[in-house]
This record gives structure tokens, sequence and C-alpha cells, in this order.
């Protein structure tokens, strides 16, 4: 049975996660990363996509953007997991994350950090997804016949990478 993927990066947040006053988990939204992050769930909705499980980095602006898209895709945002490991924790924390997930699950999405979101989506597909996913970007990654414990380099089958700047082509 199929299983999807979606890798969500956190929309556009703001400056000054280098101050010692401000900390760089503590960044929100910006007004622009919040309209990015409602037209992404918009059109993710209005493509029909069901997303049974929101997992998200415990950063605000990750938080956030889950939120967003949840509401989007009318998923209730008090379901929505998180992973304290996925900020900061490399690739190895989504890989971690994804190997724990229950086999009912059959569409997740993960809303993260880069470099580590893109590099993760890279080292599942080896699609070339440009360097960087743009923020609010989403890549989503196909899995047959694979169990969640099971993902790993290469296993995955690159389907789409959507992001604020491409929909806008499409639309």
């Amino acid at each position: 049975m199929k299983k999807l993927l979606y890798l969500v990066r956190h929309a556009t947040a703001e400056e000054g996660g280098n101050s010692p006053m401000f900390r760089d988990f503590d960044r929100n939204l910006t007004s622009h990363g919040i309209i990015e992050a409602a037209r992404m769930g918009k059109f993710l909705a209005e493509k029909d996509i069901k997303i049974q499980l929101i997992l998200s980095s415990e950063a605000d602006r990750c938080k956030s953007t889950a939120k967003i898209f949840a509401e989007q895709l009318h998923i209730d945002a008090d379901e929505i997991m998180l992973d304290e490991a996925i900020y900061g924790g490399g690739a190895r924390a989504y890989l971690a994350a994804v190997n724990k997930l229950d086999e009912n699950v059959k569409s997740v999405a993960i809303f993260g950090h880069n470099p580590d979101i893109t590099f993760f989506a890279e080292y599942l597909t080896r699609a070339d997804i440009g360097g960087s996913m743009e923020k609010a970007g989403v890549v989503v990654i196909e899995f047959e016949k694979t169990k969640w414990a099971e993902v790993s380099n290469k296993s995955g089958k690159f389907l789409h990478y959507y992001s604020p700047s491409n929909i806008t082509k499409t639309e």
C-alpha cells in the first residue's frame, strides 16, 4: 500500500535569530509568512490532498506554519504532534520521526527547517530539489510497499515540489 510523506519548510519568519535577546527558536512568522502558509495550505486543499498526521518542529515558526496548513486542510490544530528533535537534529531526526510512525498512518506532513529538510528530501529520493527548498515549500514523496520503519536512503519516489513561486505559475 502506498504512503505519502509531505516535507514542508516553515514559511518566512522574522529576522534576528542571532541576537542574545532573541533566540532563533522563538522567531515568529512575518505577515508575508502567514500569507505564504495560507496560500500553500489552500493550494493543497484545492488538490484534495488528505493528510492524516501533522508532525512539526517545536520552533514557533514551524508550529505556526503547521497550524495554518492544518486550518486550510480542515485538520484540528490540536492534533498536531510536536517533535523537539527536528529543530537542529539534522536529517537523522527526520528519519527517526518517519521510522517510528504508526503503520496505520498513510499520509503525514512534517514541518521543519532548512538545510536539513531539503537534504532529507534529497536523501530519500535522490531528486535535485535545487539547493534549498523555498520557504513554505512542500516536497511530496511516495513510498510503495514500504513500512515507515523501512524508509531509508533512496527508498522514496519524488512526486512533486510545490512552492509559493511555482504554484503561481500552475494556478
